[in-house]
């Protein structure tokens, strides 16, 4: 077989030359992209607009198609690119009511009350912070305020509120607590002025707002905090209106169920004692995005998930009736029955519907970036 010319140090010396060019250019776009945040700040617009996002990406697919590039690859790479491009939009913001002369944030040291302090702050507006060593001044900090949101873990939060009963008339109280109905009665209770209620869906550790969905649970006098709402948008924040009642149902589903059944398989492994590492690296990716987010919890504070799962009232009765449903599950396995097991799983197949299809399509992509991180997992 003849030998072949080593041509690969020529290649890989033209890839680097491109791989250079690639990082020159993602800098040049990020002080475009920072100046168009500028603009934005300036006109008031959202940071976030979902039209313009889709737009942006059917054109470079498009593009991509026409060049013989997956376009797949593109929507991937833009993606991440426009992620990275909200951040450095995220500079500051339009105050989208000057007449605020001051928002207290109580609880504003915590690690999620911070993120609307420097939020607020960035957007302009005079910000003070009320912990509870300074309660024997509350009142002169409360003075004046156009806002006070509460954000003190779900245990002191309706506690907290009813200290709040000499706000200015005018003032708006909210909160930002993961249960809706009790709070948000609370407040009507403590203050006679604009009430309203906000579940922002997401931790502390988020870079931006951008895409991040926050909940509204209207209170009293809906005009009064639009203002407020209309912030939420400009910071790239996704509203999602629903009644109070409502969203504590779905949040059984959404957290409760979710955050339990992390607990009880991080609390299994750690009782069973498997080696950890041995099963990262045996596992596919799926399994290890699983994984990661039985991991991610207990990364965090206990007794934050604690009040989540213990303080919503349908609690109890829903992971009864879980643990029921798993029993039922365990017994067609001890039983050998795999035709009811078969039949159980058409029937949550055909609830599920097209979503299932489609989260097949959509997990491909969270898989292949849970690819991309293996080495990064084992070199831990």
């Amino acid at each position: 077989m003849p030998e072949l010319p080593n041509q690969i140090d020529e290649l890989n010396e033209s890839i680097e030359v491109i791989d250079k060019q690639l990082v020159e250019l993602l800098a040049k776009r990020a002080e475009i992209t920072t100046k168009i945040g500028e603009y934005k700040s300036k006109a008031g617009s959202p940071i976030y607009v979902a039209e313009a996002e889709a737009q942006i990406i059917t054109n470079r697919k498009s593009e991509a198609k026409r060049q013989g590039v997956s376009p797949v690859l593109i929507e991937d790479l833009m993606r991440r690119i426009i992620r990275e491009s909200y951040h450095t939009q995220s500079v500051e913001f339009l105050c989208t009511n000057p007449s605020i002369r001051k928002v207290v944030i109580v609880g504003g040291a915590g690690a999620l009350g911070r993120i609307f302090v420097d939020l607020f702050e960035r957007s302009g507006y005079k910000v003070a912070v009320l912990e509870h060593s300074d309660w024997d001044r509350s009142d002169t900090i409360l003075e004046n305020a156009g806002l006070v949101l509460v954000a003190v873990p779900i245990k002191l939060t309706e506690s907290v509120i009813a200290r709040l009963t000499n706000l200015p008339e005018n003032c708006i109280l909210a909160d930002i607590t993961s249960t809706k109905q009790k709070p948000l009665n609370a407040m009507l209770n403590a203050h006679q002025g604009p009430v309203v209620g906000l579940h922002p869906m997401f931790g502390p550790d988020v870079p931006s707002l951008v895409k991040q969905v926050v909940v509204v649970c209207h209170g009293r006098e809906s005009k009064q905090y639009e203002w407020l709402l209309q912030q939420v948008r400009n910071w790239g924040g996704v509203l999602q209106q629903c009644d109070a009642k409502e969203h504590d149902d779905a949040m059984v589903f959404i957290q409760v169920m979710r955050h339990f059944c992390s607990f009880v398989f991080g609390s299994h492994l750690a009782g069973e004692n498997p080696d950890l590492q041995k099963l990262i690296s045996l596992s596919s990716p799926i399994y290890r995005l699983e994984l990661a987010m039985v991991g991610r919890l207990f990364a965090q504070a206990p007794a934050l998930y604690a009040d989540i799962i213990f303080d919503n009232k349908d609690s109890v009765a829903m992971l009864t009736e879980f643990s029921v449903k798993f029993n039922h599950a365990l017994a067609l396995v001890e039983n050998s029955d795999k035709e009811k097991f078969i039949q159980q799983f058409t029937k949550v197949s055909s609830w599920f519907g097209d979503y299932a299809k489609q989260s097949l399509i959509d997990s491909k992509q969270f898989l292949l970036k849970a690819d991309d991180g293996r080495t990064l997992i084992e070199n831990c």
